[in-house]
């Protein structure tokens, strides 16, 4: 696992977005997994600016999502089809076409899992796969306890992740109870694996998933059997990382052929 220091959550966005661009240069036609949520932005953002200076051809890029809401009906704004369409697809000027993700609508949501498990692996796999953080240590929506080894599924969502994306909504409410995510064993079957924290808040969930032991109680601490797994995190994010000095003295001397 390697952890790169940044300033802030503009350089984070800036820095995952050319590792995004560099791939694209390499494969046109890669898959790209793709997170929610307001730590991202940034990534899309940057990326986007560089689509429009003409600096990286995306026509051709594979967008996938890493989870979406149980029960929302077709075109809820806040449905993580609609928020990856108006946040990722259309900036980057690409299709519907060119995106794929779960149907949290189904009347058989075991067997939308299933087939969107099966439709990754037909696709040939994620290249890149962009992750966050929840305050608890979630990754997608693995909440704790989640097993390493799960593949895509329904999940009961905690107390805790309702009320952080409660934001979202008018009301808390409205936020569903359920949801399909993409399980921890199908998350690491992506070639790359980058997880960008920005923020004070997420300090505690990124030391324990770097710096802890491996545990179904931190999610994401199983980025730590991936052979390629990134993580990307502004100063305060990084505040509680014991190692930081050695991630910046290591990060300030690879080599510049090695990316990231």
């Amino acid at each position: 696992m390697e952890v790169v220091i940044v300033q802030d959550a503009v350089a984070g966005g800036e820095l995952v977005a050319e590792t995004i661009a560099a791939l694209l240069k390499r494969k046109p036609d890669a898959l790209l997994g793709v997170a929610t949520g307001s730590t991202p932005l940034p990534v899309y953002q940057a990326l986007a600016a560089q689509v429009r200076a003409s600096a990286v051809d995306a026509s051709r890029a594979r967008i996938c999502q890493l989870d979406e809401y149980v029960g929302l009906p077709a075109g809820h704004p806040e449905s993580y089809r609609s928020v990856v369409l108006r946040e990722v697809v259309e900036p980057l000027g690409l299709t519907e076409e060119s995106f794929m993700g779960p149907d949290g609508s189904a009347e058989d949501i075991a067997a939308a899992c299933a087939d969107y498990d099966r439709a990754l692996a037909e696709a040939g796999g994620v290249d890149l796969q962009l992750l966050g953080i929840g305050t608890d240590g979630h990754i997608g929506f693995n909440e704790p306890c989640s097993s390493l080894a799960s593949r895509t599924r329904i999940k009961t969502l905690t107390r805790q992740t309702r009320e952080d994306n409660a934001r979202f909504f008018d009301t808390p409410d409205e936020v569903p109870h359920h949801v399909i995510t993409q399980g921890i064993g199908t998350i690491l079957d992506a070639r790359h694996l980058v997880l960008l924290a920005t923020g004070e808040a997420k300090a505690e969930a990124v030391a324990l998933a770097v710096e802890g032991p491996l545990s179904a109680l931190v999610p994401a601490s199983a980025l730590q059997l991936h052979p390629h797994a990134t993580v990307v995190v502004d100063e305060a994010a990084a505040s509680k990382l014991k190692l930081a000095d050695y991630f910046r003295a290591t990060y300030a001397a690879k080599p510049a052929w090695q990316g990231l």
